[in-house]
């Protein structure tokens, strides 16, 4: 992705979360300049993959397959003495996907805070790690049991979420017409290094041409001495 476009998604979620009246933390809005001599937090935000997070999953097709990302807090996997949750807050646009992954060590509920409506694939995991196309599953949403068939589908308006156990298959996306959607996730520990499992997609993190200044930095990278 050009850096002009990570900007502008950048500035594209600050309107959308400020519109829900959701407050980012100070450091959200610092410059690489401000990063700089704030060294120990821009160390611990590093440390604990917080902050900005703009992916295009390797394809260089943000508007089909992309995400907008904010981690607000987070802990160290299996670093003792570390917080044992996260809380990120996303934007989705209208069919722009997710793709196909699970988790190993992170169970995590996905709530709509605004905007339009998510859409959630889901199926089980076989034994040899391969998706399974046959047998229901089974998931909650706002407490309430769903069954579905494998590949089948939750739609969540806002204030409404979902409960994604280890190892569950998803993918999700904003439904057609409804607009982008400005999505939580509250969980367990969030390690997008080692805990993430696609199945068709090149990589969780973009390659970035500078055609620009970035106004602020993504996550992975703020100053890390």
């Amino acid at each position: 992705m050009l850096r002009s476009e990570i900007n502008a998604c950048i500035e594209h979620a600050k309107e959308l979360y400020a519109s829900i009246a959701f407050k980012l933390p100070e450091w959200a809005h610092y410059s690489p300049s401000q990063w700089d001599a704030e060294p120990d937090l821009a160390k611990w935000c590093r440390d604990h993959q917080m902050g900005w997070d703009v992916t295009d999953y390797g394809e260089g097709n943000f508007d089909k397959r992309g995400l907008i990302l904010f981690c607000l807090r987070n802990g160290i996997l299996r670093q003792p003495g570390e917080v044992p949750y996260a809380e990120k807050i996303m934007i989705v646009g209208e069919n722009q996907e997710c793709p196909w992954h699970y988790h190993k060590v992170k169970m995590e509920d996905i709530i709509v805070r605004g905007g339009g409506n998510l859409v959630i694939e889901l199926c089980n995991l076989t034994e040899d790690g391969q998706m399974d196309k046959v047998n229901d599953v089974r998931v909650r949403t706002d407490g309430k049991l769903n069954i579905l068939p494998a590949g089948g589908k939750v739609v969540l308006e806002p204030g409404q979420s979902v409960t994604l156990p280890r190892t569950l298959v998803h993918r999700f996306y904003g439904e057609e017409g409804k607009g982008p959607v400005i999505v939580g996730e509250v969980s367990q520990v969030n390690d997008d290094l080692t805990d993430n499992y696609f199945f068709d997609c090149d990589a969780r993190f973009t390659e970035i041409e500078e055609d620009v200044a970035p106004i602020h930095p993504l996550w992975n990278e703020l100053p890390n001495t």
